[in-house]
Parts: C-alpha cells; structure tokens; sequence
C-alpha cells in the first residue's frame, strides 16, 4: 500500500479516486485500451483538421481534440505541432479512435502532481519511484556499461528530456549520454562535464571530399549537426531503405529525398524516402536543438547512420548528412522517378466496355491513372475538380470510388480518406480565378499548418476550355499538379498546360461522356474496383446509351430503368448544396442497396420527374418560335418563365426542351438579362458566334464564357440587340 501524493490516504498507488483529476498522468502504454478514462494526460500536437486537433498521447496512440470540446475558436489555437498540451480521455471506442476533451490547465505546474500510467505496473506511480535508471529504453548493452556510474548533470538532463518527450520515437539523445560516461571511465584525462551533445561524432569522410559537400557517389557525408570532429573510417555500404529489417545494427549509407523535417523535444527527425520506401532518421545535437538546419524538405541527401528499432519500428540514428547538388541530386531524382512511374503505371489498358472512343484514347487513359496513382504513393493529396452535373458527379465519384481503398492502404489515420482525396463540385464548365483562389488558399494552409504536400487536380467535364487559363496559372504558379477527362475537345493552350489528359480531337466530336471516360480511367487506378463501376457510364447517357454499356450495366443488375434513375437522383441532388460533395449521400445513390423502384434512387427519380415536368409544361407555354429562311428557333425568356433558383437550373431544362423539340425546331435559345444559352444538333461554336455577333453589336461585352455549355454572356442593356444578332447567326450556322 502507498499513500495518495494529495491527501495521504492509503491506496493501490499514488493517487486516490477522489483526487485523480487533480493529476496529470503521463502514458507508457503503446495500445489505447490501455488508457483510464477521465484522467487527465500529457501529449502533443500532431496536426490540426477542419473538425479539430489531433493529440499524440505517449509515444503510440493519438486522439482526437474535436473543436466542439474547445473554449475557443479551433483557429484562434495558437498550438504548433510538436507542442505539449493537456486533455482528457474522455472515451475508447471499440475501433481505438480516442475522443479527448479540453483541460482548462495547460501547464504541469497548475495539477497538483504527475504520474506515470504504465500498463506494465500494477498502479500509477511518481517517476522517482522508477526502478533503474533513466534510460530503460535505451540498449541493453550501453544501459550495461553506463549502470554504477553517475551521469553529469548535463548527461542527464539531455538524457531524461529525450526519453520522456520524444516524438513517437525512442531517440538518440539517452544513447548519446551513455556513450559520454562510457568515453569518461575510458579516459581520466577527460572533463568530468562532458555532455551528450559534445560527444555527437560525424561520419566519416572520404579522401579527398571537401567538408560540407557529398563529393563524388562514394565520397563519405560529412557532419553538419554533431559539432563533433571527422574521423576517417571505412565508407558504409550504399543500401536500399527496403532492406533495413535485415540490417538492425548495421551502419549503413542511404541516398534518398527528404520527405519531412520535424523538431521534438530530442533530436531531429527526417524522413527520407528512396525508391524503395521511406525511414525516419534521428539526428541529435542538443536536446530540442535542430540538427542539420540547412537540410530541409525536398532535399536530395546522402546519410550515413547505425539502423536502430525503437518499439517495433525501424529508425536510422544520424551519424552524418549531407546535401546533395547539381548531377547527385539530378540522379536521385530521377533514380526515384522511375520506381514510382515503374509502380504507379497500369500494366495495360483494358476498357471497361468495347467502345471505340475509349481505345483511341488509351494512352491518355493510363496518363491519367498514373498520374493519380503517383499522388497516392507520394502521400499527395488528390483533389477532384467536376461540374456540378449528373455527369460532373457520377465521373468524380468513379474516380472518388477507385482511390479512397488506395489512400486507405497507404495512410495508418482512420480519417486518411478525408484529407488526401477530396472531391470540389464547380458550378460551371469554368475553372475561374475565384475557384483557383479557395483552391490555393486551401493547399497553402494545409501545407503550413498540417505539412501536407500539394495537391493533384483532376478536372473533369470542367476546365478544357480557355476560360479556365487564368485558374490553372495560378496553380501552376505554385507547382500544383493538374489532369483532365473530358468529353469534349480541349483548347489547345489548355492541353498544354495540364500534366495528363483524356480527351478526344476535336475533328472527332464523338458522342460519349466524361463519366464513360472517367470510369475506365478509374478502372486502371484501382483494377480492384472494376465491377462496381461497370454500371456508370450508363448512368450518364441521358440518351443513346452504346450497347456496349447498356450490357455492362445490365450485367452489373441495372437495366434501363433504374440507370434512369439514378441518373436522374443524381442529377436533383447535384443541384442542392452544389458546391458540397455530398460523399455519402452520392455514394448511397449510385452504389446503394434498392436502386430499382422503391429504393433511395428511385424515390429521389420520382421527386426529380416532378420538378422538371412542371417546370417544362410553363416553358413551352411561353417558348417563341422564330422562322428565319426556313430554319426554325425557339427562344425561351428564363428571366420571365422559369423560376430561376429552383431546380431545375437552366442548363437541365434547356437540355430537356431540345430533347423533346428538336424535331420542330433548329435551335433552343434560352436568354437572360445577361446570359444566353443555345441548344441544337448542329456543331455550334458559341466563340465563332460571338466573334460573329461582335460586329454588330460591338459594345455589347459580348464574350462565349463556356464554349462547353454553349453559354454567351453580355450587359444587360444590350440584351436586345444580342438577341436578334445570335438569332440571325445560329440560324445561318444550322440552315
């Protein structure tokens, strides 16, 4: 029995039931069903999220600080990853996600004790209780030669702060301090106050490498962190990060890219990746102190250091890093490009379905499916660009359905799906300077506040025309990478600015859909998901389905009917909250069990047949027919005769009108104050027509804002004149 630090009375361990929250515990265990609800826990910032603050309790299990548990504004938290802070468990789940809560104490000195919670202990204990000394975790064999002597106080210090606050890592720092006592018994003639860090020694160097610099492929790195001084020894061998297991004890040679560079309270930790994985490597100078400052993310480098497992994961420990420049670093990039283009590339296109379309475009099938693969592989997230249509989500979707098992694969956090693929519907075909703005806004304080890399950005049935320039420059401007399926021709100038594209030529105009394209693309970015999306691109003919897929979606268990609606659930529900993803609710429409009567899609179809067949029996009361030479043209006023923000949106009932009048007229036009759409099935060039237009009505502002969706725009004041000049135009382009 002992007695409670607070009160005194007799307990199983330090702390009494009453007085437990009065304590701030710090963890030893490595699971999260070891923790003790209620109890108040030391840890630290592992990164934010939109929902709140990922804390790191210990050195192996992490929960989430939601922002509702907050005192304040999540944004107004001045916390930086790494920082020490104090919560409450509040709850385990069965799943091991850990819900913390906010302590309004946050600072040691305001409990009124500190235990240690060690699983492996019958009770919580005080750290001077702690049998043996401080440096249980470090070898057996250095623990064996530093025990029976005492550390200096520098030593230990450097020692205790490693041990207890590292980040998710043992670290260098509790080695270092044995090897200064064990240099200190060797020799008399060394100071007593020897310290940790003073006894850091670089890795050697070759003969002739000039100190500082990588030197030739086997020059030996030369120390930047230690201080200490070079010596020269046998070069390591030159090892693929893959093998490490093998090599535990070993000092060996690494040439990769740094992936990340963080400080703890210990060393220094980079990442670094070659083409065969990634390791984290501990450099220590001084405790908290940053090792090698002038090697940072992005880095090409060369390290040498002994291969440590520290509580079953593998770490380098740091004995020497360099940078490496001009042909070293070329040749580690491009050593590493190809592994991953080796990894990330289809082995072959296969189409989902025997189409045409789809096989003339097989090499930008798998540019595409490559590039998001590398995404994934390089832990860059992948952001979906897509018009906020039946078509724009049932293509994102696809691609949404084929990458999150790969993210999950690839990331340990439950929420990984959440923060590396992200699907942004677009009201329009445009990708404008507002889009491109949130975009980079977006990226940037994920890169400064979670250390996230850029993104890549898939544009899809969005983004092909020259409108979208000024948007993807900017992008551009800060290395963003950028794709694009669509089902119509793209710009020349916009071609050239993407790194991957499926799109068909424009002399070929055949009729598919981004959605078709899309999922054979998604089918080469995850073959494991080939079957659930067989039925897609049936889901997005509003018309004409190619048999080919009428067969695959059949076979999948859709026939007609219910792809009708689902595309058509798809298409009400894209119009609310337009600019939201609708995850969950999309997934549940095109995946979802009882998509045949009766089920979510169909009741959604019913709600969506309603709507548009309302709104259509008004339109076409009020359409004007114009006959010009023999050629015919409704004209719809949207401004007097639909209700302009209800569903349906103008471009769906325009659509719906064509379909059902184009044997009657040439054209559908539909005219605003400022807008003006066209519908026909002849080949319309809406730029040809406003350069066309131009001439007679010149200062109008007339401009084709969306050659995709036959969209003009103007000044209102010129809105007659506009009118009568497109007339005249389309009338002359489809006689």
């Amino acid at each position: 029995m002992a007695s409670c630090i607070i009160c005194g009375k007799s307990v199983d361990g330090r702390i009494c039931d009453l007085h437990e929250e009065d304590v701030v515990f710090e963890f030893r265990g490595n699971q999260p069903d070891q923790l003790t609800v209620d109890r108040y826990y030391r840890g630290t910032v592992d990164g934010y999220a939109e929902f709140g603050v990922f804390v790191d309790i210990g050195d192996s299990v992490t929960g989430l600080l939601h922002r509702s548990e907050l005192d304040r504004r999540l944004e107004s938290l001045d916390w930086e990853s790494g920082d020490t802070v104090f919560v409450q468990v509040q709850q385990v789940r069965d799943n091991g996600n850990i819900d913390l809560g906010w302590s309004i104490r946050q600072a040691e000195n305001e409990f009124r004790g500190t235990l240690v919670d060690d699983p492996a202990k019958d009770a919580p204990y005080l750290k001077e209780d702690e049998s043996g000394n401080e440096d249980a975790a470090a070898d057996d064999d250095s623990a064996a030669d530093a025990s029976g002597r005492e550390q200096s106080d520098d030593a230990a210090e450097a020692t205790s702060r490693s041990e207890s606050e590292s980040d998710r890592r043992d670290t260098a720092a509790g080695r270092e301090a044995e090897d200064a006592d064990a240099d200190a018994d060797q020799t008399d003639e060394e100071p007593a106050e020897t310290t940790a860090a003073a006894t850091t020694e670089s890795a050697a160097t070759a003969a002739g490498a000039e100190s500082g610099s990588g030197g030739d492929g086997g020059a030996t790195a030369a120390s930047g962190g230690g201080g200490g001084a070079s010596a020269v020894t046998e070069e390591p061998s030159h090892v693929a990060i893959e093998t490490l297991s093998d090599r535990v004890g070993e000092t060996v040679r690494l040439e990769g890219l740094v992936e990340s560079a963080r400080q703890t309270s210990g060393p220094t930790v980079f990442e670094v990746r070659d083409e065969t994985g990634s390791v984290e490597c501990a450099a220590f100078k001084e405790a908290g102190v940053r090792a090698y400052p002038e090697i940072g993310g992005d880095d090409a480098v060369r390290l040498d250091g002994e291969v440590r497992e520290r509580r079953g994961e593998l770490q380098v420990e740091t004995e020497a890093l360099v940078k490496l420049e001009g042909d070293e670093r070329e040749t580690v990039e491009d050593r590493l490009a190809d592994a991953l283009r080796s990894q990330a590339e289809p082995d072959a296109v296969d189409p989902i379905a025997d189409d045409d379309v789809v096989a003339g475009l097989t090499d930008g099938v798998r540019e595409v499916a490559t590039a998001v693969r590398k995404a994934v592989l390089e832990e860059r997230p992948v952001v979906v660009r897509h018009s906020a249509t039946a078509d724009g989500y049932v293509a994102g979707v696809a691609l949404e359905r084929a990458t999150l098992p790969l993210v999950r694969d690839q990331h340990d956090q439950h929420d990984a799906v959440y923060h590396y693929f992200d699907r942004r519907p677009l009201e329009g075909g445009v990708y404008d300077m507002d889009d491109a703005t949130k975009d980079v806004t977006r990226m940037l304080e994920a890169r400064e506040r979670h250390d996230e890399k850029l993104p890549l950005f898939v544009f899809v049935a969005a983004g092909g025309t020259s409108g979208s320039l000024d948007g993807f420059e900017l992008l551009d401007l800060y290395g963003a990478g950028r794709a694009l399926v669509d089902d119509v021709a793209v710009d020349p100038e916009v071609a050239e600015t993407v790194g991957a594209l499926v799109a068909p030529a424009a002399e070929d105009a055949p009729d598919t859909t981004s959605s078709t394209l899309a999922t054979n693309v998604a089918a080469h970015v995850n073959d494991d998901v080939r079957e659930d999306l067989r039925h897609l691109p049936a889901v997005s003919f509003w018309e004409d389905t190619p048999e080919a897929y009428v067969e695959a979606a059949s076979d999948a268990g859709y026939d007609a009917e219910a792809a009708r609606e689902v595309r058509e659930a798809v298409a009400l529900e894209a119009f609310y909250q337009s600019y939201e993803d609708k995850r969950e609710l999309i997934t549940d429409l095109l995946f979802g069990e009882g998509d045949g009567h009766g089920g979510l899609a169909g009741h959604v179809s019913e709600q969506f047949r309603q709507k548009l067949d309302a709104e259509v029996e008004t339109a076409e009361a009020n359409l004007d027919t114009q006959t010009l030479d023999d050629t015919k043209v409704a004209v719809l006023d949207t401004d007097a005769f639909t209700h302009r923000y209800e569903f349906p949106p103008t471009e769906l009932l325009l659509d719906e009108l064509h379909r059902r009048h184009r044997d009657d007229v040439a054209a559908v036009i539909g005219v605003s104050d400022d807008e003006l759409h066209i519908r026909s099935d002849a080949p319309i060039d809406v730029r040809d027509i406003a350069d066309r237009a131009r001439e007679w009505v010149p200062n109008a502002g007339l401009t084709a804002t969306s050659a995709r969706d036959g969209k003009l725009e103007y000044i209102a004041g010129e809105r007659s004149a506009v009118l009568d000049t497109v007339i005249d135009v389309v009338a002359d382009e489809v006689a």
